[in-house]
């Protein structure tokens, strides 16, 4: 199978649309909300009910994880009797893909009829109260990857070219995951989250920048898929796990093993709140089918 490259002869409206018949031959199932899951978080689909497990290369025109933590896996199953499509692990721009490649699993599943998608990350914390293993729910976001994936021709078949990021991180789930972190007695932040190319860790002085322009999470990916989620009008709802603090607010160094670690670490807590949070976002969805 060939993976998204600009060279490739086929627009991107049909690489996507391949892509989506192909998982849709693999399973009967025909979810509206996907999970995309960060550096250690991938473990959490590993529990799915009637899951079908498709690696990435498998995928026509996919691109192909290479990052350590990232299992490369589309599962396709069910989540408290919710279906899903859930991937373990994504693409970076570190890791050479351009950034549409990086978000051309949102295209993909924009052409599956996903309708919202949860998408979490490892972050480093910019706030003394964002300690290693908190869970923050994203409310904003800077993009600093110096490009943006819908740039260039716009295929109106995804969405118009001019498209408004206001509440780019969907408030009524916000809200939702709010209340049942709340229930569960889980503490559950709030920040902007800012995206660096990568894949070298911020420095210092870098840290004392972002902190001064409003930033509490760094990371290097997640932005380029909220932008063409809302692009093609898909909900998101994105959930940062805190792995470390960023540099120069530690004597530590960073090191992503660590990260890794910390990760598998939260999965309890992450999966309590997801498995909360999942049956409630598809109850909304099904009463805006009925309206």
């Amino acid at each position: 199978m060939t993976t998204a490259t600009q060279s490739d002869p086929l627009d991107e409206f049909s690489r996507a649309e391949a892509a989506a018949e192909f998982i849709r031959s693999k399973t009967a199932l025909r979810p509206e909300i996907a999970l995309v899951l960060g550096s250690g978080l991938g473990d959490f689909a590993d529990g799915m009910a009637d899951a079908v497990r498709i690696p990435y290369g498998e995928i026509p025109h996919f691109p192909r994880s290479t990052a350590i933590g990232h299992a490369g896996r589309l599962v396709v199953g069910r989540i408290a009797a919710t279906p899903m499509a859930v991937m373990q692990g994504r693409v970076h721009l570190y890791e050479g893909h351009s950034i549409k490649d990086v978000a051309f699993p949102m295209r993909v599943f924009g052409r599956l009829g996903i309708r919202a998608v949860i998408l979490t990350n490892a972050a480093g914390g910019l706030s003394s109260d964002l300690h290693p293993g908190s869970l923050v729910l994203i409310r904003d976001h800077l993009n600093l990857q110096g490009a943006s994936p819908v740039s260039g021709p716009n295929d109106e078949r995804f969405g118009l070219r001019f498209f408004d990021m206001t509440t780019a991180y969907d408030p009524e789930f916000r809200r939702i995951a709010q209340e049942e972190a709340k229930r569960l007695g889980l503490w559950l932040g709030s920040g902007v989250y800012a995206a660096l190319p990568g894949p070298s860790y911020e420095t210092p002085a870098e840290i004392q920048y972002l902190k001064k322009i409003g930033v509490d999470l760094v990371g290097m990916s997640t932005v380029p898929e909220v932008i063409v989620a809302r692009h093609m009008g898909i909900r998101v709802l994105a959930i940062s796990c805190v792995t470390n603090l960023a540099a120069g607010l530690s004597q530590q160094a960073i090191n992503h093993l660590e990260v890794l670690e910390i990760g598998a670490r939260v999965q309890k807590e992450l999966v309590a709140l997801l498995t909360a949070v999942i049956p409630r976002m598809a109850a909304t969805l099904a009463l805006e089918r009925k309206a």
